[in-house]
């Protein structure tokens, strides 16, 4: 499925075919980008065993955590494993960059899957950076769900590598993504 527009107004149908794409695979690890929980809420109840990942603490500000802990709490109390932590794709890299300017390899392979648009970009990223952490089983295809800016509106099957092996990481389907890309 290709969705005219990025953005969040493709959130529910995004969520619709993860979901029915994971029934059709007989999948129940979902992995999904959701930093205040919204959108992770939208897959409660669904039988699925959910891995949300945040922006890292500091992303949007010294600090700042974008979820609320009241939302943490209730996510973790439905059984969703919740990973907030340094994004695989940005790390000591970006603070290089943001200090002395140039470009490096990990943002160059970012930029490289961002060819299919930031949301598969991350859902690729998320996925790797929940089987790094043991929130996913490793050898297993799981669903990624991301999105552009907010809401959802990518959705991959992935093969996840751990990071130390990240080009052993195969997308198998895309399920749905924007056919225009944020520049």
């Amino acid at each position: 499925m290709y969705w005219e527009q990025p953005g969040s107004s493709n959130t529910d149908r995004t969520l619709e075919l993860a979901v029915q794409k994971a029934g059709e695979l007989n999948l129940t690890n979902v992995v999904i980008a959701s930093n205040s929980g919204e959108t992770c809420k939208k897959l409660l109840g669904k039988g699925l065993d959910l891995v949300c990942v945040t922006h890292h603490v500091g992303f949007s500000g010294h600090g700042k955590d974008e979820m609320a802990a009241e939302t943490r709490e209730m996510l973790q109390q439905q059984g969703v494993k919740i990973l907030t932590t340094t994004h695989l794709f940005a790390g000591v890299d970006r603070a290089i960059r943001n200090r002395f300017g140039g470009v490096y390899p990990a943002e160059i392979m970012a930029q490289t899957l961002r060819i299919f648009g930031q949301g598969v970009k991350v859902a690729v990223e998320i996925a790797c950076m929940a089987l790094d952490a043991g929130l996913i089983p490793y050898g297993k295809e799981v669903i990624s769900i991301a999105g552009t800016a907010s809401g959802a509106d990518a959705a991959v099957v992935v093969l996840p590598a751990h990071s130390n092996h990240f080009f052993d990481t195969e997308v198998r389907e895309i399920i749905c993504m924007p056919r225009q890309k944020t520049r």
